[in-house]
């Protein structure tokens, strides 16, 4: 999967230089094509932003610089292009999920107080939202991104069934994890998952996973579509439940 990230800083993603996503990098799974938007300034002195008309204050990114460095990438496959916004589709696994059906993604890192609107009307795909928060720019919304599409590429993990079990990944939270020592400071790790018995601990880290997601953020259920099994499951923990 090839990104193109439009962006000032793109020093920037040298953080994902490392671990499996450098990795990725380094094996040609996944490419980043950097493109420095003060290569399109309008001016020699760098211009790439003005002041908004109606007396907001700030700046605003300019139209012409970023539609001179968006024209400069010439996507041959499957293409979207990507801005981060406070108003657009909050980011989560299934929406994660229907990117990787592009080959090809361009991310337009916006920062000051935003990208001029005929731009984002023109060229813009699909805008995203990390959450009810701001960033001071959007650069730290694409590696968050990138990172979250890229595990999800067969060969980046390793072993697939890493992924599906994530959190969200199904729609539900993971359950709890555990490793050596057996028991530390007097807890122990649940027997079922010393056993060997590969079916049981599946279905008891389907129970935890409900349970968990209950416990945690029982708001996810409205939002997902359970088997017959995990309805019944979900009916019992929740008949357990004293708050």
């Amino acid at each position: 999967m090839k990104f193109n990230l439009i962006t000032l800083f793109p020093e920037i993603y040298d953080a994902l230089d490392h671990g499996l996503i450098g990795k990725a990098i380094q094996n040609n799974v996944i490419e980043l094509n950097k493109i420095q938007l003060r290569d399109f300034a309008i001016n020699k002195h760098g211009q790439i932003d003005g002041k908004p008309f109606g007396g907001e204050k700030g700046m605003i990114m300019m139209v012409e610089p970023l539609e001179n460095a968006l024209k400069s990438i010439s996507p041959k496959k499957k293409h979207i292009v990507i801005n981060f916004s406070p108003q657009g589709k909050q980011l989560n696994q299934n929406l994660a999920k229907k990117m990787l059906d592009y080959d090809e993604i361009t991310i337009v890192n916006g920062r000051y107080e935003g990208i001029d609107q005929r731009f984002i009307d023109k060229y813009v795909d699909l805008e995203v939202s990390l959450g009810d928060y701001v960033f001071s720019n959007g650069d730290l919304a694409s590696i968050v991104l990138i990172d979250v599409l890229a595990r999800m590429i067969p060969s980046v993990i390793g072993k697939e069934e890493s992924v599906k079990e994530d959190s969200f990944f199904n729609g539900l939270l993971k359950g709890p994890s555990y490793t050596r020592p057996e028991v530390y400071d007097g807890m122990s790790v649940p027997d079922i998952l010393l056993s060997g018995n590969h079916e049981e601990i599946k279905a008891w880290r389907e129970y935890q996973s409900i349970k968990t997601t209950l416990e945690k953020r029982p708001e996810i259920f409205d939002k997902i579509k359970l088997t017959k099994k995990q309805k019944k499951l979900l009916e019992e923990l929740d008949s357990k439940r004293i708050l």
